[in-house]
């Protein structure tokens, strides 16, 4: 059974029912390319913006704006869900960042094991380079399964990884926590754009600006204080420490409530 929440807490029993057969729940399995169907297994999914409304959401694999330039499967809303401590610690993260004037804004949340099916497709088609120049210009198409860029299996699968950034709500107050041009509604200053297949997009890249750095940084001790950790080769990428589904991928696809 699936148990997704919505605005008014964990669903009636018929929209359970219904969600349970028309979104399936994968579990942990070995196989990297399918997800094992396991009917006992639940999962507690929460739409962000039902705990946490301040946090902005620019949900890219919904749309063209990211690599591929085209939606991705299995999005099929504009929505960031995750299982419920992650958008519960996020609600703190946002709490924290009101005060000092900036906010979360979300990339990518929960993805669906289709999704990441489609990532291994597309990366296997050589022939479409149309995004290169934005999204991986110094590597090779060909080498982004080696590099890591492009996996067969993805934490985000679990429900508890988030791509993330931060966005300037007002800008007096900002300037205390972060450095670089700050104006009211513009993202902080990370370096590079969200999905950059690149060195440059390393937490610690030395090549990047004092501001950015600190930017980078700062980010990252925010995230680690409300449990979260960083992945080292993406700025943006963090996995909730104590994540509830450690060992298990979900395919259920992202959609609205009604």
């Amino acid at each position: 059974m699936v148990l997704i929440a919505g605005r008014t807490g964990v669903l009636g029993k018929a929209l359970v029912a219904v969600s349970a057969f028309i979104l399936i729940a994968g579990c942990a399995h070995r196989a990297v390319t399918t997800v094992q169907k396991r009917p006992e297994t639940s999962v507690d999914l929460v739409a962000l913006a039902t705990l946490a409304p301040g946090v902005r959401q620019d949900v890219r694999y919904v749309g063209p704006h990211n690599f591929m330039g085209r939606p991705v499967a299995g999005y099929e809303s504009a929505q960031c869900w995750l299982s419920r401590p992650a958008a519960q610690s996020l609600a703190a993260v946002q709490k924290e960042l009101a005060a000092s004037g900036l906010a979360l804004k979300v990339y990518d949340c929960y993805r669906p094991q289709k999704a990441v099916n489609d990532f291994v497709r597309w990366g296997k088609d050589l022939a479409d380079q149309k995004n290169r120049d934005m999204y991986y210009p110094r590597v090779p198409k060909s080498e982004l399964f080696k590099r890591g860029y492009i996996a067969e299996k993805s934490g985000h699968s679990r429900a508890s990884t988030a791509d993330l950034t931060l966005m300037v709500v007002d800008a007096m107050r900002a300037s205390q926590q972060v450095r670089g041009p700050l104006a009211d509604g513009i993202d902080v200053d990370m370096g590079t754009p969200f999905d950059l297949f690149d060195e440059q997009s390393h937490t610690e890249h030395r090549g990047q600006s004092p501001d950015v750095r600190h930017n980078r940084l700062w980010l990252r001790s925010l995230m680690q204080r409300h449990g979260w950790r960083n992945l080292p080769e993406e700025w943006w990428h963090y996995t909730l420490v104590n994540e509830p589904y450690p060992d298990q991928y979900f395919d259920l696809p992202v959609r609205k409530l009604q």
